[in-house]
């Protein structure tokens, strides 16, 4: 049974507590590996180790923390099988998905802040020929980074990129359920030469571990990518030293479907957006709306080409669609579908676990559920389902579609499909979301903010904005004339 140990000042180091948690395949319902089960000593010792190396790491010249991030980026690549395969034993997703995507984006996390922090330049203003001002950038300190189970290396190496080129020394920790990965990055920071604490990966539960580094007075700044219901602790656990905060959140994201749209376009990328990663992404596009005079065709057709998903075994580069990350979250997906056709909704495909061989009938498997005839304020339109389930509602007026779009108490993202740009823009200025997306979806530019607005986050990150948060900023005036 393999041991998944924390890393801590430069060494994989057993827990204090010497208990371990299972670490189980969602494809097989099987546990494979033991999680190390961290608590407070474990994180003291972390943040311990992330403050002795802060003095060095942090003035260590920009190039030079730059090329580490590129050899750990090399590293990483060197492995990418390995990775991904791992990435999906772990999170159940298709290991294609994880090879095409999900290892790729690690690595250009680390290359594209490493170049981008050399690239950065600041403003300098005059005061009438008398005094010069001008932006000097600290290090924050210990960054404290918490990141999910859906996108495992992905999310985590987005929030450990920028804080070590910044001059950060950090304490992840991961999820409990898909850590695996985080040990390989261990890995290949230690092969890279990453100096001792620089970098130190804590696992366990979140209320264990991740209290314990949320609540710790020498952790001045926190970055979390989860649940909005976790959020609400974190910012009071950190209310008291005054942390800045990062948190990206739960959507329920709307994906507007106007009748003079490119249909053949829209219609696999509509897919996408549902199914992606079993339909485990804070930017899936989950309530589809679509105008009128192609409603029908539409649903038509996105039901039969929803049917076709091949969901199965995550190593068949044939699969679509790999598990669910864990029974709790299948079943709790399921009760929804469940509460759809209570709700009085028409189920036209999926809706239950597929049949597949006998060494995945343990697995946490579902189908893609595709849903009709929900009113846009009832539950399965309104909370995050966060799986395989999509509804598709009709609108006939695009005020009536944006009331409902941004009829939710969340705000990450929204997607817009239509032939006319002046509509695009109207409509794209209308949504109370983070991130909006025009005639495509997921298409990313590490330079932009990402984030969201109400229950969805509190701040951004990307390109400048991640140089803001993990930064601290100081004006420097100096007078220089009479």
């Amino acid at each position: 049974m393999i041991e998944l140990n924390n890393f801590i000042d430069g060494t994989f180091r057993a827990p204090a507590t010497g208990r371990y948690l299972d670490n189980v395949n969602p494809a097989t319902g099987a546990v494979y590996a033991k999680l190390a089960a961290s608590d407070a000593s474990d994180v003291n010792a972390a943040v311990e180790a992330a403050k002795r190396a802060f003095p060095a790491w942090s003035t260590t010249p920009l190039a030079e923390r730059a090329k580490m991030l590129h050899r750990i980026a090399d590293g990483i690549e060197a492995r990418l099988d390995e990775f991904a395969a791992t990435e999906s034993m772990d999170q159940g997703k298709p290991v294609s998905l994880a090879r095409a995507i999900d290892i790729p984006r690690a690595v250009w996390n680390f290359r594209y802040f490493a170049d981008a922090m050399q690239h950065h330049t600041e403003q300098a203003t005059h005061m009438d020929a008398k005094a010069l001002n001008y932006v000097n950038r600290k290090a924050v300190g210990v960054a404290g980074l918490i990141s999910p189970w859906n996108l495992p290396l992905y999310l985590l190496t987005w929030k450990i990129a920028p804080a070590l080129i910044t001059g950060n020394t950090c304490v992840a920790k991961p999820s409990e359920m898909t850590s695996h990965t985080a040990v390989l990055l261990g890995e290949v920071m230690q092969a890279a030469g990453l100096p001792d604490g620089v970098c130190n990966l804590v696992f366990g539960t979140g209320v264990d571990a991740g209290s314990a580094l949320v609540g710790h007075p020498d952790v001045p700044l926190i970055s979390f990518t989860g649940g909005t219901a976790t959020a609400k602790h974190i910012m009071g656990d950190s209310a008291e030293h005054f942390k800045k905060l990062s948190l990206e959140l739960g959507g329920k994201n709307a994906f507007l479907v106007f009748a003079d749209c490119d249909l053949e376009a829209c219609l696999p990328v509509a897919l996408r957006a549902a199914f992606t990663n079993q339909g485990e992404v804070c930017l899936c596009g989950s309530r589809i709306f679509v105008e009128r005079p192609i409603f029908d065709e539409f649903l038509r057709r996105f039901s039969a080409m929803a049917g076709e998903l091949r969901v199965g075994d995550p190593k068949d580069p044939q699969t679509n669609m790999g598990a669910l990350v864990s029974a709790a979250h299948r079943d709790k997906v399921q009760s929804y579908i469940d509460l759809a056709r209570e709700e009085g909704g028409t189920i036209h495909t999926g809706g239950k676990a597929p049949e597949l061989p006998a060494e995945l009938q343990n697995g946490f498997f579902l189908e893609p559920t595709v849903v009709s005839g929900l009113a846009p304020d009832c539950r399965v339109q309104q909370e995050e389902i966060f799986g395989p389930v999509v509804t598709i509602t009709p609108f006939d007026r695009e005020e009536d579609v944006v009331a409902w779009a941004n009829g939710t108490r969340y705000g990450l993202s929204a997607t817009i499909w239509t032939g006319d740009l002046t509509r695009g823009h109207r409509v794209a200025h209308a949504m109370d979301a983070g991130i909006i997306w025009v005639n495509t979806w997921m298409l990313r530019d590490l330079r932009t903010p990402f984030g969201g607005m109400k229950a969805s986050g509190v701040g951004r990150e990307g390109g400048a904005h991640s140089i803001d948060f993990y930064t601290e900023v100081q004006n420097i005036c100096i007078q220089y004339g009479s």
